[in-house]
């Protein structure tokens, strides 16, 4: 058997209503672009929440990654649509020029993000605590402060507030 053309299938488990963990990365791990640029990618999630609303449970935005815990809306299971829209959004907002790789320029990609994203869907309350605490403390993981409360940039502070 021949095949012309290579294709990825991605078998993504999809449930409406479920709830998702998340983490999405930027192509390259050494910036620190996400923060750099966090009113970019707040204006890209807020637009993109009100076009396909989630109900976000934990965020916490890293130099170059986040995770996102999200509570789909009952009926809908496409969490793909939403992070496709943000991460486009984010990427045509920022004008610099980003190394690419030959398949990033055929497939028009600006070099920004890591292709695709990891997701989990949460199956239990202990799953879901221990994610919780994962993306309240992945700031003091990686060094970034001591305490998680420390970190801006996590839904944590706005939890707390």
């Amino acid at each position: 058997m021949r095949f012309t053309e290579p294709m990825s299938h991605y078998k993504r488990l999809r449930v409406a209503g479920a709830t998702y963990f998340f983490t999405v990365n930027l192509a390259d791990r050494g910036q620190s672009l996400l923060v750099d640029r966090i009113n970019t990618l707040r204006w890209a999630y807020a637009k993109t929440h009100a076009e396909h609303p989630i109900h976000c449970d934990a965020m916490v935005i890293l130099p170059d990654h986040l995770h996102a815990i999200w509570t789909m809306p009952q009926g809908d299971s496409d969490f793909s649509v939403r992070w496709r829209k943000i991460k486009a959004r984010f990427s045509a907002a920022i004008a610099e020029d980003f190394p690419r790789s030959d398949s990033k320029v055929i497939k028009r990609e600006r070099g920004i993000w890591q292709r695709r994203f990891w997701e989990h869907m949460v199956r239990n309350a202990d799953e879901y605590s221990t994610l919780m605490r994962h993306c309240r403390e992945n700031p003091v993981k990686h060094g970034l402060v001591a305490r998680a409360e420390d970190w801006a940039f996590s839904s944590f502070n706005r939890m707390a507030a």
